[in-house]
């Protein structure tokens, strides 16, 4: 059976995620999965011919999409029209940014389309309509639920070739983020990290790296006490699972080329922590992974970069990542439901 088309989201119209889209379509190869944006087709065109891009712009439904990939952008148009312009976004778009991410994901339920891959979002701008979600993980977490029942725990992984990283605790300050901290979180999220790396990228026996909250690990307790009395015990709990984990380990020295050899995946205590050494190591070809979805959900790992969005100056690199990996996702998805 034909794998059905990507669901690519508009973003925040005023980004750069209409450039990277256009670009990405541009940027196909004969192994690049088709997919459909969720936008305004008007402003996916005037995008094209602002930026002098060779984009044909045609509007679709979910079903028509991949017979017209070959020969323009397929897109979905969504209930209202574009009002920002690049650079300047306007709260009076941030509904259909929101409608994008829900219609993106019934799409996938629906088995209208195959994955979700998401554009950046400004949460500033949602936040101005009532938008409740620290970001897009939660959001998507709550969607899930939503659609197919049960809880859900979405969890954030930064992939590359080069390294993989999840943090912990996600979108919060660094102060909650140590408060909120505690042994079954990290356990929690431990599990769907190895049980995705399973089952996802079909690793037999999944390396998990868990980094300590202080510096050096704490030190034996002389700089914190939460790597012995909170981050031990989970690995002494993963491993009693038979997971493969190892920690806490330092955080300064976890990510050189050496150690990074030694596990398939590094879970980091906060936000930062994750994310600095991969957007370091792997800005261009990381991609945003959220595991623990009962679907498959790529992104690129930039934000709106208002300030060049329309100049284009946009490299639309880990976006191509993001829906090459989600098409590979969803074909061993797939192969897994006919098995």
């Amino acid at each position: 059976m034909p794998l059905a088309p990507l669901a690519l989201t508009q973003g925040d119209p005023s980004g750069i995620g209409p450039e990277v889209a256009l670009k990405a379509w541009l940027g196909r190869n004969i192994g690049t999965p088709a997919f459909f944006m969720l936008a305004d087709p008007a402003h996916m065109a005037r995008a094209a011919a602002a930026l002098g891009l060779p984009v044909p712009v045609e509007i679709v439904t979910p079903d028509t999409a991949t017979a017209v990939f070959a020969h323009a952008l397929p897109v979905v148009p969504l209930s209202q029209p574009v009002r920002g312009v690049p650079g300047k976004p306007d709260a009076a778009d941030a509904p259909m940014t929101i409608e994008a991410i829900e219609r993106a994901v019934a799409l996938v339920h629906a088995r209208a389309a195959s994955a979700v891959v998401t554009n950046p979002i400004a949460k500033d701008v949602l936040y101005s309509v009532g938008f409740r979600h620290p970001g897009h993980t939660e959001f998507l977490g709550e969607l899930a639920e939503q659609h197919y029942g049960g809880k859900v725990l979405p969890v954030m992984m930064l992939w590359s070739p080069t390294l993989a990283v999840v943090p912990v605790t996600i979108h919060v300050a660094l102060l909650r983020a140590i408060e909120t901290l505690t042994t079954e979180l990290i356990v929690e999220t431990a599990r769907i990290v190895a049980r995705d790396l399973h089952d996802k990228f079909r690793i037999s026996a999944p390396r998990l790296a868990i980094a300590g909250l202080n510096p050096h690990a704490g030190e034996g307790g002389a700089m914190g006490s939460e790597d012995i009395e909170i981050i031990r015990p989970a690995v002494d709990i993963l491993r009693g699972e038979g997971i493969d984990a190892h920690g806490p380990m330092p955080p300064d020295t976890m990510f050189h080329a050496a150690a990074r050899a030694r596990y398939d995946a590094a879970l980091c205590m906060y936000h930062d922590q994750a994310l600095i050494p991969i957007k370091t190591l792997a800005f261009d070809s990381a991609v945003n992974l959220t595991l623990g979805l009962p679907f498959i959900r790529t992104s690129p790992d930039h934000g709106t970069a208002f300030d060049i969005a329309g100049t284009g100056r946009a490299n639309p690199a880990s976006l191509l990542a993001a829906l090459a990996l989600a098409g590979v996702l969803a074909e061993r998805a797939q192969a897994d439901r006919a098995s």
